[in-house]
């Protein structure tokens, strides 16, 4: 009698089991993947980059000159208040990931730029220079190349427009030159703007992510790649940002082939659809670019559209959001003819353009927030945002967010802190702040004045 109950009750929940996946209340990607085996089968792929850089020497304090003439004391001065620096090495961290065997490495173009030398150690301890192969400022990537004996592991690149919120991934990196560290979160959101470049369109991930682990692979529950790790909030935890590695894809036989990527170019700057906007322009709903600037004789120029079109499709791809077409652009073959669908004046219009090359200095993002080559996103400060912060004075610049690694974080700022001054001068608006930027010349160092919270505090930064 009591086997006969064991066996109804094996069957019982059998029945049930099978039910719930049929049914999709239960899924395969529901089950824990083993990270035990994971970790043993993918970090042979993973590596750990440092670089080095010379910074110049700077004359740091001066003494006045004495107006009678020579001082006997001129030479103590000169020795010990105005005597050059030594040129002095400044090194950083970062991670990457093997993806050919014969030693292409992938990772963050903020990881190495500006270097002067370049090292890769892989995870049995071997270490190698490396050369960089090709760079991408837009999307932040740049591959490396190092000569190695033999096949070396490589880490098998997934599709990123398959994942899901709530997926299970895994991070392996070099957080604070911690080697061949592993953490393991979930997607916590998809398709992130986090005002970095004209191309945001991050993965955002709880796996702890931290300094270090920048250039780094972020893994599906596969062991395929579906990330690179490259952002992180100051102060945030449980809060991080991966490049999908599809738009990686689809730039890496450029980057590999001639070391640069060419993208398309239509020739206006946009700006998203508010609901304030979108009424007072007549049109219902927020989808679609609208358009703030259109470049004389470019692209969009030639094929008729004006500023406060809004922007709805573009070569057949609906446009949602504001983000998604520089994308859409940027990837488009270079001479190819797209159709364009806009509203003007709340009265639907279509147009056709011929897509040029985009060069430098051509694409542009939001205009409310600017990433600058400090490596922060800053965005004028407002009554508004004055408020939000609970502060009176509503004039400056304000620090939105930092890339690891980069020279702002290095020299200690913080996001939220707010720009007073650069080398004496008074920063009240983003021209203020984006004119002393272009004065300062390479190698210099550049001293700013800081308010955080009550207080003040300077800060100097190396210009790169």
């Amino acid at each position: 009698m009591i086997r006969l109950f064991l066996r109804f009750l094996k069957l019982s929940i059998l029945l049930t089991a099978m039910t719930l996946l049929q049914s999709g209340a239960v899924s395969a990607k529901a089950i824990t993947p083993d990270f035990v085996e994971l970790a043993k089968k993918l970090k042979p792929a993973v590596v750990n980059i440092s670089t080095s850089k010379t910074i110049a020497p700077q004359r740091s304090l001066q003494h006045p000159r004495n107006p009678f003439g020579q001082d006997p004391f001129d030479d103590f001065f000169n020795r010990f208040f105005d005597a050059p620096q030594h040129p002095y090495k400044q090194r950083s961290l970062g991670s990457g990931f093997v993806i050919s065997n014969d030693g292409y490495v992938l990772t963050n173009n903020h990881v190495v730029t500006g270097a002067d030398e370049i090292k890769v150690k892989l995870s049995d301890g071997r270490e190698f220079k490396a050369n960089i192969k090709g760079t991408d400022e837009k999307l932040d990537l740049a591959v490396l190349k190092i000569d190695v004996k033999g096949a070396l592991p490589i880490a098998e690149l997934g599709d990123s427009d398959a994942i899901q919120v709530g997926e299970w991934v895994m991070a392996i990196g070099n957080p604070f030159g911690l080697n061949q560290t592993v953490t393991a979160g979930i997607v916590s959101a998809t398709g992130r703007v986090i005002g970095s470049g004209p191309y945001d369109d991050y993965i955002q991930t709880d796996a702890s992510i931290n300094p270090g682990n920048s250039g780094g692979p972020l893994f599906d529950a596969k062991g395929k790649v579906i990330g690179i790790n490259t952002a992180i909030i100051a102060g945030g935890q449980g809060i991080g940002f991966a490049i999908p590695i599809n738009m990686a894809k689809a730039v890496l036989p450029q980057l590999e082939g001639s070391g640069k990527v060419t993208r398309g170019w239509l020739g206006v700057a946009i700006q998203p659809v508010t609901p304030e906007l979108a009424q007072s322009f007549g049109v219902k709903g927020e989808n679609g670019a609208l358009v703030s600037e259109v470049t004389k004789d470019g692209p969009a120029d030639k094929a008729g559209v004006k500023i406060g079109d809004i922007i709805v499709e573009f070569d057949g791809k609906q446009i949602h959001e504001m983000n998604s077409l520089p994308r859409d652009v940027a990837s488009t073959p270079l001479g190819k003819k797209v159709k364009i669908k806009l509203l003007r004046n709340g009265k639907p219009m279509e147009t056709t353009a011929k897509i040029e090359r985009l060069k430098d200095g051509e694409a542009k993002a939001v205009p409310a927030e600017v990433q600058d080559r400090l490596g922060m996103t800053v965005t004028e400060l407002n009554a508004d945002l004055a408020a939000q912060m609970g502060i009176k004075d509503a004039k400056g610049v304000v620090i939105t967010a930092l890339k690891p690694g980069g020279a702002a974080e290095e020299a200690g700022m913080a996001a939220g802190d707010i720009i007073k001054e650069i080398n004496g001068a008074a920063i009240n608006t983003m021209a203020d702040y984006e004119k002393a930027l272009s004065d300062q010349k390479k190698g210099t160092i550049m001293r700013l004045l800081l308010r955080r919270g009550e207080g003040s505090l300077f800060v100097a930064i190396p210009v790169e």
